[in-house]
């Protein structure tokens, strides 16, 4: 198992920096400025890449609106990721992206009532940021992968009966509130041309 999981790390690893070399080998707004400082002061791109990595971890353990940072991380460039996902004809990067959506929807979830307790974990927001890094990884068996399908997907396809039903009957009292909503204001318009109706019958009596 240990050797399995070092294989697994070792892979990863190697994905990690495949891409990360293909991201630095493109041409985007990005690289042009890395390429302008690489000439300039003799840093590769790629030591440029862990001077900003680790400058951007140190700002979240210690710098102003890390949790904007942080979350900013989280939503733009998947975001981004996924609208270049739904203008191709290729499946697997939009099943990527929705996948990560989910759990970071089922993530923000758990996040909202125990906020007040993680947010005082010393170096919360860093490792929020890396596990969502993880969710999001250029990989096939990334974070969002593993906890859809290890933990999402089984209670999902345990409790989707359920949750169908409850969805109908909300429906179902939403069309009961709408129909009786329209009866009531249907009466009461009713009413209140009875009453409009009746005020100019009386108004013309008194004339006489």
């Amino acid at each position: 198992a240990r050797i399995a999981k070092k294989v697994i790390m070792s892979q990863t690893a190697s994905s990690i920096r495949e891409h990360l070399d293909d991201f630095l080998a493109s041409e985007n707004a990005i690289t042009k400025v890395m390429g302008t400082i690489e000439a300039k002061f003799k840093i590769k791109k790629i030591f440029q890449a862990y001077i900003f990595g680790c400058l951007l971890g140190f700002y979240l353990l210690f710098g102003y609106a890390a949790a904007l940072l942080c979350n900013f991380i989280g939503v733009i460039y998947p975001a981004y990721r996924s609208c270049k996902a739904l203008e191709t004809e290729d499946k697997d990067d939009d099943v990527q992206w929705l996948t990560y959506w989910v759990v970071f929807a089922v993530f923000t979830v758990i996040e909202f009532f125990s906020d007040i307790l993680l947010s005082w974990m010393p170096f919360y927001f860093l490792l929020k940021c890396l596990f969502l890094v993880w969710c999001m990884l250029p990989i096939t068996s990334n974070g969002s992968y593993v906890i859809y399908n290890k933990i999402v997907r089984p209670y999902f396809l345990k409790y989707k009966g359920k949750i169908d039903e409850g969805i109908e009957k909300a429906k179902n009292v939403t069309e009961k509130l709408k129909e009786g909503g329209q009866t009531v204001a249907s009466a009461a318009g009713r009413a209140i041309a009875q009453e409009a109706i009746s005020q100019a019958l009386s108004a013309e009596k008194k004339d006489d």
